[in-house]
């Protein structure tokens, strides 16, 4: 661990994080208010309508909250869409945007596809902060997606009083060999590709200036090789985990598949100086507003606060959750039948 603060051209140091309320996918608008927004939005039962609608066509909506939307191309293919940006979750500029980008790109992989084209957006506090920095955000976001094969193509900026990355992503999937979070069944095992804890240490980041380069490296790395394995072990059902933290993202899962899970906590893995840090006080809104919405669902067992607030950490590009055994990734529980009024337990 090691405190450095990145240099402008004119060598003052600049600490992005100091410029935004909050940081990475921590935040994010709450689940339950996000929920409550696009309720409405979800198009009311047309029992008549005809095969081949505009229905038929979209395969992933908004219906269960999945990573992204699907759509099929009528050509034996479906095209995935998503879109995800944040505001600085690192002080590096560079860094930041390389783990920007391979957060957005993990929707794609989350869904099971390839991501062909992304569009950045960008919001920057021009009279702020020097262009330069914003030209590293590009930067590093652009080496991510070189490593991904992805094209990037342009995009969209805006002058903002708080600087925002991200990207809007296109890709292809096979729409028979879909990811979703409305698939899991009882009796499949969960794994996890990615250790938690990136939200505790990117909050003692932006509070100390600490910088913790395995954090870095985790976020910045791409789900592409989870997504396959995920896909040649058979696997239909997975979502990544990020600011709504393994128990919000688990519970949405088990919500929209019908079964209850059950999570192995001694099994889940996490980033080095992430309990501690959480010992020492780092535990962002975001990560206690996760615990909070999943309390009403939740059967904790014999786990403490400690205990949950790490399963409830809100992540910034963290690893794909996948109902099935992945190879060289650990198993954290299992999807089990439903228990009434229950989503999650922990023992």
């Amino acid at each position: 661990m090691t405190t450095v603060g990145p240099a402008t051209t004119s060598g003052a140091p600049v600490r992005l994080t100091g410029y935004a309320r909050g940081g990475g996918c921590a935040c994010k608008i709450p689940p339950g208010e996000l929920e409550a927004m696009v309720a409405g939005l979800l198009p009311p039962p047309s029992p008549g309508q005809a095969p081949g609608g505009d229905e038929d066509r979209l395969l992933v909506g908004l219906d269960d909250g999945d990573d992204a939307a699907v759509v099929r191309t009528g050509d034996g293919t479906a095209v995935v869409s998503t879109a995800d940006f944040f505001t600085p979750v690192v002080d590096d500029a560079r860094d930041w945007g390389r783990i920007a980008a391979a957060n957005a790109l993990s929707d794609v992989y989350a869904m099971g596809g390839r991501p062909l084209v992304g569009l950045n957006l960008l919001g920057w506090p021009r009279d702020v902060l020097p262009a330069e920095l914003a030209g590293e955000v590009l930067a590093g976001a652009l080496d991510i997606a070189r490593a991904a094969g992805c094209l990037v193509g342009g995009g969209h900026s805006i002058d903002s009083p708080e600087p925002l990355y991200g990207m809007a992503v296109t890709g292809l999937v096979d729409p028979d060999r879909l990811l979703r979070n409305d698939a899991g069944r009882p009796g499949v095992p969960l794994t996890l590709t990615k250790p938690l804890g990136t939200g505790i240490l990117n909050n003692r980041h932006k509070r100390t200036g600490e910088v913790f380069a395995h954090a870095v490296a985790v976020m910045a790395a791409l789900n592409d090789k989870a997504s396959a394995a995920a896909l040649e072990a058979g696997a239909v059902c997975a979502t990544d985990v990020t600011g709504f933290g393994l128990l919000g993202h688990l519970h949405k899962l088990a919500r929209a598949s019908g079964v209850t899970a059950v999570v192995d906590a001694a099994a889940v893995p996490v980033l080095d100086g992430a309990r501690e840090s959480l010992r020492a006080g780092y535990v962002s809104g975001g990560s206690r507003r996760n615990l909070d919405w999943v309390r009403p669902h939740l059967d904790a067992g014999r786990a403490g606060e400690e205990q949950l607030h790490l399963l409830a950490d809100a992540q910034t590009s963290g690893g794909l959750l996948v109902a099935g055994e992945i190879p060289g990734h650990p198993v954290i529980g299992e999807l089990v039948p439903a228990v009434a009024g229950t989503t999650l337990v922990v023992r």
